[in-house]
């Protein structure tokens, strides 16, 4: 087994974890040949001013993270035991590899596709449950827990838990789109009976995509159970207007406001 791996959730005073995806860094130092921004110097960084996970995404081209990336993190992470490293991506394609040889604390299994332009849906366990078992149960023999990207839909929590996944991470694009609509409320009833569904199932929950400093709040307290979010895209964004240990922070603040006594009295 993994010796990282705690046998409990990496929290901090009972609130969801942050865990910041730094692909969106990669991106940027891939458009020159400088090595800069320097990705695992921004990564601690970002644990220092009090993320409690870093997120990777490699996808088979490497447009953002690369392998070194990968291993490089990785290094990282082991100065930083109290904190979580997530690798993402289709097991199908580069993911199980990095799995195998870098046991992280999680991995997270995306039914993305090698061109696709970032992930838009979560996984059809009708379709690909069989093939995800033998993968689910090696990712755990190797101590590595496993996290299924999957869509807001109760009904599909029982397959996702007949996979042995331990967790789920919710797809909220679908909620970020509706937040400050008219929808917002229906879209999110969904979220919060999926949730529902996934502990009924015996699941732990994740959440993540288009998540920022406007929308988390409110879908943490309508959310039961969330115990990690994986910000990437707007948290870099963010940082550049506040700087990254200030957006950081503020995302702390954000997931704070969730837990308050007043917002959990509303």
């Amino acid at each position: 087994m993994n010796p990282l791996v705690a046998p409990e959730p990496h929290r901090h005073d009972g609130r969801t974890a942050l865990s910041v995806n730094v692909n969106k860094i990669a991106l940027l130092r891939n458009t020159r040949h400088l090595a800069i921004p320097d990705v695992v110097k921004l990564s601690r960084q970002a644990l220092e001013a009090g993320a409690q996970g870093i997120t990777v995404h490699p996808r088979p081209d490497e447009r953002h993270i690369r392998a070194q990336d990968v291993h490089d993190l990785a290094a990282l992470m082991k100065q930083w035991p109290e904190a979580e490293y997530n690798i993402e991506g289709n097991p199908f394609h580069n993911l199980m590899p990095f799995v195998r040889e870098l046991r992280p604390h999680q991995c997270t299994f995306v039914p993305d596709s090698s061109e696709q332009f970032t992930s838009d849906h979560g996984w059809n366990l009708l379709a690909d449950l069989e093939r995800l078992l033998p993968l689910v149960a090696e990712a755990q023999a190797l101590g590595v827990r496993v996290s299924l990207f999957m869509d807001p839909l109760p009904e599909a929590m029982a397959r996702a838990s007949a996979t042995g996944a331990e967790r789920i991470e919710l797809y909220t694009e679908a909620y970020a789109s509706a937040h400050g609509t008219a929808q917002q409320a229906e879209v999110l009833a969904r979220y919060t009976a999926a949730a529902q569904a996934a502990i009924a199932a015996g699941l732990q929950i994740n959440a993540g995509h288009d998540l920022n400093r406007d929308n988390l709040s409110d879908f943490l307290r309508a959310v039961p159970g969330v115990l990690e979010v994986s910000i990437g895209h707007a948290l870099i964004a963010d940082a550049l207007e506040l700087g990254l240990s200030e957006t950081v922070r503020d995302y702390q603040r954000c997931i704070q406001r969730a837990f308050a006594p007043q917002a959990a009295a509303r």
